[in-house]
């Protein structure tokens, strides 16, 4: 399995769980420190806009944020989503499905960087919020083996710079042999073990 089948399962990880979110709980907590359930979907909408600029090299709209909502939920009931993340998941799949979007430079946002990091840090991305969201919303999550070490290397590489920009919490202390998708998860800042209160 190459690095485009590893962010093409990722994305089909991340929208599994949006589609198996219940509107009734979106305004749960996640284990994403300060995320509600809502801002988790709109966090991997906005991954997904991301994803799919970033790989077919679009211009990027330097008012594009996530934090109110991604360009294309906006003005969408929130019943509409899922299939919008959907759509948009989906095209940014076929876009790192070429291999030449994995070379030279690309943006993420409005930063330049090597399009492979850009696909290794996606990848991580949508594993980790698609884990939020369905742990916080009581649905199954299974990492296949292979993709979860690719995660937890992922996830190592961006601990740095993500602990030092505010966006990644500090890592939680974990068993040596702990499985790796749970080392990838404390490695992130989560508790592997986190669950909704009162559920």
């Amino acid at each position: 399995m190459d690095s485009a089948d590893h962010l093409s399962r990722s994305i089909d990880l991340a929208v599994a769980a949006i589609k198996g979110a219940s509107l009734a709980r979106y305004d749960d907590p996640s284990p994403c420190s300060d995320y509600s359930v809502r801002e988790v979907v709109n966090h991997l909408a906005f991954g997904f806009l991301l994803a799919h600029r970033s790989a077919t090299r679009q211009a990027w709209d330097p008012s594009w944020t996530a934090a109110d909502r991604t360009p294309y939920l906006q003005g969408r009931p929130e019943s509409e989503w899922a299939q919008a993340c959907a759509e948009e998941a989906a095209a940014a799949a076929q876009a790192w499905a070429v291999p030449s979007a994995w070379e030279g430079e690309s943006h993420m946002g409005g930063s330049q960087m090597p399009a492979a990091m850009i696909g290794s840090i996606m990848t991580s991305e949508f594993v980790v919020h698609g884990w939020d969201l369905a742990v916080a919303t009581g649905q199954p999550f299974h990492v296949p083996s292979g993709l979860d070490q690719v995660v937890l290397e992922g996830v190592e590489s961006m601990a740095p710079m993500g602990r030092e920009g505010g966006w990644m919490g500090a890592e939680v202390t974990v068993a040596a042999d702990a499985p790796v998708f749970e080392r990838a998860l404390a490695a992130s800042g989560r508790d592997p073990r986190w669950a909704p209160a009162g559920r």
